[in-house]
């Protein structure tokens, strides 16, 4: 092979690569968001499919048909539960907003006991010192006063944005309905015509990386989502016998921190039960200590035995790509760049990015050898 040829050939193997990767970065979240309504359509499809399959070899039931009755079974079993589960929480999110003045109060109160109960040992710091923590104090309670007034005024704006979204939402569920149907309806033909235009040697390749997506990236959230459910639980029985208010809001965003890396139950009940030690009540504290135990306890015995053979990441890339997520997109740059990293890995190791490799390699190797005398 000519020189020339075999670094034209590289240089196509990398910008295919780099073409791949801006695509999948920047062009294929916008396609999600502006086609979200056939995205959600083909979620409702697989989670239909399997029954509508049952019917149409068990029952006899023409598959059409079958696919109708699966899909309203279906969004009404979601909406049925989302209604139940989301309208307490929101019920709960509106209390919790509407005394949110009460809390900020009773925080104030709590704080101001932790002042006198560490009095002796605030007197005796140097008086540099004491003007450092005073102005702390003093910023920590403008940033609360502020927020609780951010959060409780009474946001017109969002609401009469939602008003005028009704129409758009009404018609990308009305989309996402009937794009569930004639996904599940024609998902046999829809599959045939795609792997009849697509080259066997790439079909065959992409299915592979799918079925180990599906395998590791699915298996490992179905296993997070069903460890954070039973950590729920725990939180919400917990803060039940706690007497704490708004128990289901409180113990979902507990059990959410507790599914995301390098966070856990910790990051909420450690802080509040240093709170209440250095306040004086005692019983909440030790409550709190007990309830974090029990939901580390049950998280460590279910962990392996729900998780099996799926796979996360390692604990340092998890930390890389999190960090990568931050600094592109912030907080919600962090959550979404761990699934991210788990596909990117698991490409990966299914040799998607073999060839990039090979390329790459094979042009360090020329360049030291062009350096050579």
């Amino acid at each position: 092979m000519k020189q020339s040829t075999k670094y034209l050939k590289i240089l196509v193997n990398l910008l295919v690569a780099l073409f791949t990767i801006v695509c999948l970065c920047f062009v294929f979240p916008k396609l999600i968001v502006f086609f979200m309504p056939f995205v959600v359509g083909w979620i409702i499809s697989m989670i239909a499919n399997p029954l509508v399959r049952f019917l149409e070899k068990r029952v006899k039931i023409v598959r059409k048909h079958g696919s109708m009755m699966i899909i309203i079974g279906v969004l009404a079993a979601v909406i049925g539960l989302g209604y139940l589960g989301v309208s307490r929480l929101f019920v709960e999110a509106g209390n919790l907003i509407a005394h949110l003045p009460q809390m900020y109060g009773n925080l104030q109160e709590d704080f101001e006991e932790i002042g006198r109960n560490l009095e002796v040992f605030y007197s005796r710091l140097p008086e540099d010192t004491q003007k450092q923590l005073a102005e702390i104090g003093s910023d920590f309670t403008g940033y609360l006063g502020g927020l609780v007034q951010a959060i409780g005024e009474p946001t017109f704006a969002a609401a009469g944005n939602f008003a005028k979204n009704v129409p758009a939402t009404l018609i990308a569920i009305i989309m996402s309905i009937l794009s569930a149907y004639f996904f599940t309806a024609e998902r046999d033909a829809i599959l045939a015509e795609v792997k009849k235009n697509v080259p066997a040697s790439v079909w065959d390749r992409v299915s592979g990386v799918i079925y180990d997506l599906k395998r590791v990236v699915g298996g490992y959230f179905k296993a997070q989502f069903k460890i954070m459910g039973v950590v729920y639980v725990l939180l919400v029985i917990g803060l039940f016998i706690l007497h704490m208010d708004y128990v289901l809001l409180v113990a979902f965003l507990i059990a959410f921190l507790d599914m995301l890396p390098f966070f856990g139950t910790g990051t909420v009940l450690w802080p509040w039960a240093a709170i209440k030690i250095l306040s004086g009540d005692y019983r909440i504290a030790v409550g709190l200590i007990i309830l974090y135990a029990v939901t580390q306890i049950v998280r460590q015995v279910i962990q392996p035995k729900i998780v099996g053979d799926t796979i996360g990441m390692n604990p340092l890339a998890t930390l890389i790509f999190m960090y990568i997520g931050y600094k592109v997109s912030s907080i919600g740059g962090m959550i979404v760049a761990v699934p991210v990293g788990m596909i990117l890995i698991n490409l990966y190791q299914s040799g998607v990015f073999d060839n990039q490799i090979r390329c790459i390699r094979e042009l360090v190797n020329d360049i030291n050898e062009f350096r050579k005398f």
